[in-house]
């Protein structure tokens, strides 16, 4: 028997990595909308009616249009608009009774590209007690330009956008809501991400000053909470740290960096529209469907 999937909103960057990942799977049958009929509200929610499975590559008031179109369709959301919303489940399957909770739910917002290697490196310091709750983390990142959309991605095809840019300058980036609920975080940290000359492809940093805990320390957490995630390494820190070395893939790679002692951070590495957006989208349904949890990816 195979799953049936909808995936509303499948012609955009998210959309159509999914809809690579899924084609070829003899396990699922995607649901489809005529080009001409995308924007059809009658259409929409005829998909989501034969449809097990919705899944939302919308912006954020679209997404939450189609939820109230999918009616008892389970519903995977890759925008922003749920993901600390009541009554929905968090789509990180690396965090502790996630799988679980992911795999019987009807509604799961799946986690943003730069939460994604945020969350990675707060909550097992969190959950170990090697970081305080109070604690006022620092983070910062680079990524890709698909993560900033088809207006970004369009100012780069062009030649008229930067080499490489800060942006959320005022510490007001839309992850940081689910990186403090989810990397349980009392205090706003401090966030600065960055966009560089190159499609797909994200480095995420904490910096751990203040913080007393050494590599080693790190290491060993980092190894024992990941140590049954299928798609997370911890690995040695390279002379050169790449953001496009994981591209195409649903993999995360953690290294603990700096002198050992009192100069640490912790980078994750990751695809930004693999592991950051569809990698994960189709590791949620997997768990949905009673899939491997690997399959397709």
């Amino acid at each position: 028997m195979t799953a049936k999937v909808f995936i509303d909103g499948e012609a955009g960057t998210t959309g159509l990595q999914i809809r690579e990942r899924l084609e070829a799977r003899d396990d699922i049958t995607l649901i489809s909308v005529d080009a001409a009929e995308r924007k059809s509200p009658e259409a929409r929610a005829n998909a989501f009616a034969a449809a097990d499975v919705g899944i939302l590559c919308l912006p954020d008031a679209a997404a939450i249009e189609a939820v109230a179109l999918a009616g008892d369709c389970r519903i995977i959301d890759a925008s922003t608009a749920h993901r600390i919303a009541p009554g929905w489940t968090y789509g990180m399957p690396e965090l502790p009774g996630a799988r679980e909770a992911i795999s019987t739910a009807d509604r799961v917002a799946n986690v943003g590209c730069y939460a994604t290697g945020s969350i990675a490196l707060l909550r097992p310091l969190r959950d170990a007690g090697a970081l305080p709750e109070d604690y006022v983390a620092t983070l910062t990142g680079v990524s890709g330009y698909t993560g900033g959309g088809k207006a970004l991605i369009a100012e780069y095809d062009a030649g008229t956008a930067p080499d490489h840019f800060l942006y959320a300058t005022g510490q007001n980036h839309k992850h940081v809501p689910e990186i403090m609920e989810y990397g349980r975080l009392a205090q706003t940290p401090f966030f600065q991400p960055a966009v560089g000359n190159y499609a797909q492809g994200m480095i995420v940093q904490l910096h751990l000053s203040g913080a007393n805990v050494s590599a080693a320390q790190l290491v060993e957490i980092y190894s024992e909470f990941y140590a049954k995630a299928p798609f997370v390494d911890v690995v040695p820190a390279p002379d050169r740290l790449s953001a496009t070395v994981l591209n195409g893939t649903n993999r995360m790679e953690i290294s603990v960096l700096g002198n050992g002692t009192d100069r640490v951070t912790v980078s994750a590495t990751l695809d930004n529209l693999g592991k950051g957006a569809s990698g994960t989208a189709v590791q949620n349904l997997n768990l949905m469907i009673g899939a491997p949890e690997t399959a397709g990816l």
